[in-house]
């Protein structure tokens, strides 16, 4: 349907036809593929290029999503070239059309236009050939190498790898990791949980081209085995590996070709020349090739977690400055203290976070716990939570660039010059660092101090398998909540579970803590903030540019902000901390203190209301020597006529002097004189917009300047207590265009 309907609007819009975007790629299959699309008996897959003799080599025809399957002509696959001896063939794919592409970020871009599937037979290189033809998006011819190779183990590697021949020494620091040493410890009872359960059965993802297949006689362990008459032993106890043969030694554990595929056509075309297709040896982020081990519920559920992330589905960028976090490969090289440069992209996968060679770091992270925030802030105490905010902070530099040298047009980060915060500034909120203070000190809520491991601690809690969050929400989804669907009715649950520790029994993320936007109403704390960001909003210009400069607020609710290079400085730095509170996401669950008070700080700077009651802070201060003294109060009586200060306020009267109660209302005089020297009358009037409410019902307060126009709404939803409620605005003639009012239950 989604296809139909976009044909149908490049047919009326008069649009071209999409471009045919062609790709041929080699889908991973992994055990919980098998067992999603009923797949048994079939070999699993990494996806690499390298692929072990007699094993498949599952490959897709790829073209641009928006093009309508009936305008998808034909795809022909030839295999143009294979290894002298070779008698392989192209075969008809088993993944039917249930099976979708594997890359979560491929699914929104890209559908199956063919399939097909090698099995190379002996060692060499094989060369597919795919042509796309189309009706109306064109023809492409694309083309994939395989390399068809046979297992040689550790050992062979190491002789390259371990700082001799090759430049770089990845084998000593691979050593150290657990993947290393698996087989090895669990074979003499082991030191891991899996113990408990470790057999036969789960060797064949701890040991090197384990593929029981008939056809995949490739110099795997299974392979090895058998012709050494090797069986798995009766009992896990000390001493099991010592009495392996070597031949076998070679070949456990989990190592380099696990990760890269079978070596031999990479290791015997070593010192050659003018090589095709090398380095003939798969060498990839994708998340395919950990998902052959890591990816079969209930236990291997990283894969699956993952993929209901957003780090599966990051915006595709591939630009120098973007790939650091966008792109796996990027975020390598960023970490490597590599030169900037562009990438092809890849999500950010298991392989981005997790180095394989290298276990200095906990878990085999790239980086340690420590960070530089990009404004220039060291954080010594997030613990793993330090790792995420090498991305999850502002990239665009600090507040000073953005408010001093952006007007200007200056750089204000390594990039370029842009205004505000990157997305995804989470760490600058959680630390409570970067917003436009005013020279304030902004204090922070204590989540910083008081989570362990931060960012970690949160978004990774573990969730059992009998929980219905389970690998939606918590471990690798790195989600705190998740989408429940309930008679067609779709619902958010927050995954509170580790939030119940330290706040006590609570449901939702939206806790009530303080009345924080000053409405009289205790409400949920993002809830409360995103009523004081919506009042920011009111306070800042609109997009619409003005050659002199005299930016004005215009009143509306607003999600985004449009900054014009000449803003006055004051609509900058409001403007700058409504960005930051969005682009954090959290509505102050991060850190709700600091999110309050710059959103406080901003509006106080626009409006001269620093506590937010809604009169001005020099009112207050003229006539009572404080914002905050009980007599100046909003709904205070201090002259004790009955008529409160928000009314004088509105109204431009002195709160101290009491009027002159009439019949049917008050009236203020100068001096006992009515009109004063003038002798001139001078009358306040105020209208009055009054309506009752009802529990469960929520009402709408809206505005509009002349019949015919757009009804806009004024200030919140006002939820319904059962009592009657009363706004009240001036209308004296003071140059204010007239208004009309009305409300509306929603």
């Amino acid at each position: 349907m989604a296809v139909a309907l976009m044909a149908v609007a490049a047919a009326t819009t008069g649009g071209a036809a999409p471009a045919l975007n062609g790709l041929v790629t080699l889908r991973p299959l992994t055990p919980q593929d098998i067992k999603d699309y009923s797949l048994t008996g079939l070999q699993g897959a990494s996806g690499l290029n390298a692929v072990g003799v007699g094993q498949p080599a599952y490959l897709e025809a790829l073209v641009n999503i928006a093009i309508a399957p009936s305008n998808i002509t034909s795809v022909t696959w030839v295999l143009t070239n294979k290894p002298i001896g070779s008698t392989a063939t192209l075969a008809s794919s088993p993944l039917g059309p249930n099976v979708p592409l594997f890359n979560m970020a491929d699914r929104s871009r890209f559908q199956v236009a063919g399939r097909t599937l090698l099995r190379p037979d002996i060692a060499g290189q094989y060369t597919v050939v795919a042509t796309i033809v189309t009706a109306g998006s064109g023809t492409t011819n694309l083309t994939q190498n395989i390399s068809g190779a046979n297992y040689l183990g550790v050992q062979v590697c190491a002789f390259c790898h371990s700082g001799g021949v090759a430049a770089e020494n990845v084998y000593t620091s691979y050593t150290n990791t657990r993947h290393a040493s698996f087989f090895t410890r669990q074979i003499d009872g082991g030191d891991d949980p899996a113990t408990s359960h470790y057999g036969k059965n789960c060797i064949s993802c701890h040991t090197v081209g384990y593929d029981a297949n008939t056809n995949a006689v490739n110099g795997g362990f299974d392979d090895v085995a058998k012709q050494l008459g090797w069986t798995f032993p009766t009992n896990l106890t000390a001493g099991n590996w010592a009495a392996m043969p070597t031949e076998l030694k070679n070949l456990a554990n989990i190592q380099c070709e696990n990760c890269h595929g079978p070596g031999s056509e990479h290791a015997y075309a070593f010192g050659q020349t003018n090589l095709s297709n090398w380095p003939r040896l798969g060498v990839s982020f994708a998340a395919g090739n950990c998902g052959q081990c890591h990816d079969s519920k209930n236990n291997h559920v990283k894969n699956a977690e993952w993929n209901n992330s957003g780090h599966a589905v990051a915006p595709r960028q591939t630009g120098t400055y973007c790939v650091r976090c966008h792109t796996a490969p990027g975020f390598a090289n960023y970490v490597n203290g590599k030169p900037a440069v562009s990438t092809p992209y890849e999500a950010i996968t298991c392989a981005a976070c997790h180095d394989p060679h290298d276990a200095t770091n906990p878990y085999q992270l790239r980086a340690g716990t420590t960070i530089t925030l990009g404004e220039g802030t060291t954080v010594t105490n997030a613990g793993l939570g330090a790792f995420c905010m090498n991305c999850h902070q502002s990239r665009n530099g600090s507040v000073t660039n953005s408010l001093v040298n952006w007007p200007l047009g200056l750089p204000t980060w390594a990039g370029g010059s842009s205004f505000g915060l990157h997305d995804a500034c989470q760490a600058d909120m959680l630390m409570g660092v970067n917003g436009a203070t005013y020279g304030q000190d902004i204090p922070s809520s204590a989540h910083r101090f008081a989570v362990t491991n931060t960012c970690v601690g949160c978004h990774m809690q573990s969730v059992a398998s009998t929980d219905p969050a389970f690998t939606k929400a918590g471990g690798h989804t790195t989600k705190m909540s998740y989408e429940v669907v309930t008679s067609g009715v779709t619902n958010v649950v927050h995954k509170v579970d580790v939030c119940v520790k330290c706040h006590g029994p609570m449901d939702s993320f939206n806790i009530a803590i303080k009345d924080y936007n000053g409405d009289g109403i205790i409400e949920g704390v993002q809830t409360e903030v995103s009523k004081l960001k919506d009042k920011l909003s009111t306070l800042i210009p609109n997009a619409q540019y003005r050659a002199d400069g005299n930016y004005v607020a215009d009143g509306l609710v607003k999600q985004s902000t449009s900054e014009k290079t000449n803003w006055q400085a004051r609509f900058l730095s409001a403007a700058y901390n409504f960005r930051m509170v969005r682009r954090d996401t959290s509505l102050g669950i991060h850190n709700t203190a600091y999110t309050v008070g710059l959103l406080k700080a901003s509006i106080a700077d626009l409006t001269g209301d620093s506590n937010n009651d809604g009169l001005s802070d020099a009112w207050q201060i003229q006539y009572f020597g404080s914002a905050t003294a009980p007599n100046a109060a909003p709904n205070a009586t201090p002259a004790g006529d009955g008529i409160p200060n928000w009314l004088k306020h509105g109204l431009g009267l002195d709160p101290t002097v009491p009027g002159k109660t009439i019949p049917g209302g008050v009236v203020w005089y100068d001096n006992g004189r009515m009109g004063g020297s003038t002798n001139t009358i001078q009358i306040f009037t105020a209208a009055e917009v009054a309506f009752d409410t009802e529990v469960g019902k929520t009402y709408q307060l809206q505005v509009i300047s002349s019949i015919g126009g757009t009804w806009e709404n004024l200030g919140d939803p006002i939820e319904g207590t059962g009592a009657a409620v009363s706004y009240v605005t001036k209308t004296r003639s003071d140059g204010l265009k007239q208004q009309y009012y009305r409300v509306v239950t929603q």
